[in-house]
């Protein structure tokens, strides 16, 4: 067990044998190397950059991957999902500093792709002030690509773990879903086979009085109605992107169509599941 902090949060890759010092770098590279394209929580990133003044950057590895399941997600919740919604967070404290002073709701652009566009060499933001924020799919897409860089390097089971988004191979691997409302209880537990689960909560990246991270882009304002999502798939990045679909409408149809199994609970207390989910529900 390789136990290490990067990107703002706790990993965890368990494997056969131990990775070697240079494997160990290598995986710390890749993982520095998408903190500098994505991070806006970084003066240096090329996201901080591009809110700066605007600009075209050259197309970062992974950046038509992300945006391409940012359509499906903006397209399937009317919006509510938006890969502009940076200057919102940083509008409710979720800013660069982390200062958490709220300095009230503000939509994110309706239509990201008249500033946000790439093509197949280049990444431009049209806009200075426009703040890329890939938290709906950018920690899933991380762990997609350790995970794939640690299987072609090491045989036998393998578990990478960014603090709720995992991916396995080669072993079954029971999950507890945490109550959002008691961290000492879980409201279900699934059994992985060879795939990804990804989480989102409410509780946390909290505070204020009633903020937290997952805003309607729409309108800026944080989601009251769902706590906690969890979604399985067979890769991180659209597990990832299911739990945060699933905090509004539309939420449930697009896992339907990505094939993603996947549990809610509303803030009342009620816990939803899909239709033949997997998960061993405990009412």
């Amino acid at each position: 067990m390789w136990r290490f902090a990067a990107i703002g949060t706790q990993w965890e890759i368990e494997t056969a044998r131990p990775l070697t010092r240079d494997e160990r770098s290598e995986i710390s590279d890749l993982i520095a190397e998408f903190d500098l394209t994505w991070s806006r929580f970084r003066a240096d990133s090329a996201v901080t950059l591009l809110a700066d003044g605007g600009g075209v950057i050259p197309l970062p590895s992974d950046a038509d991957d992300i945006l391409t399941v940012y359509r499906e997600l903006t397209a399937a919740t009317a919006g509510a999902v938006n890969p502009l919604v940076g200057h919102s967070l940083a509008r409710r404290g979720y800013d660069a500093r982390l200062s958490l002073v709220d300095s009230g709701p503000a939509p994110a652009p309706e239509v990201w792709e008249d500033i946000l566009a790439w093509n197949e060499t280049h990444l431009r933001v049209s806009e200075p002030g426009a703040i890329i924020d890939i938290g709906a799919i950018g920690k899933g897409r991380l762990v997609d690509l350790v995970f794939a860089h640690v299987v072609t390097r090491v045989d036998g089971p393998v578990i990478v773990d960014a603090s709720g988004d995992l991916a396995v191979q080669g072993t079954p691997v029971r999950v507890g879903l945490e109550h959002p409302f008691d961290s000492r209880r879980v409201v279900g537990v699934y059994e992985l086979h060879d795939e990804a689960l990804c989480a989102s909560a409410t509780n946390r990246r909290s505070w204020g009085d009633g903020l937290h991270h997952v805003l309607d882009a729409r309108t800026g304002i944080p989601v009251r109605t769902i706590a906690a999502t969890w979604a399985v798939h067979p890769d991180a990045m659209h597990a990832d992107a299911a739990a945060t679909a699933l905090f509004f409408d539309g939420g449930p149809e697009l896992a339907a169509a990505w094939g993603v199994d996947w549990v809610r609970m509303t803030t009342d207390g009620r816990v939803e599941w899909s239709p033949g989910g997997r998960a061993e529900i405990f009412r």
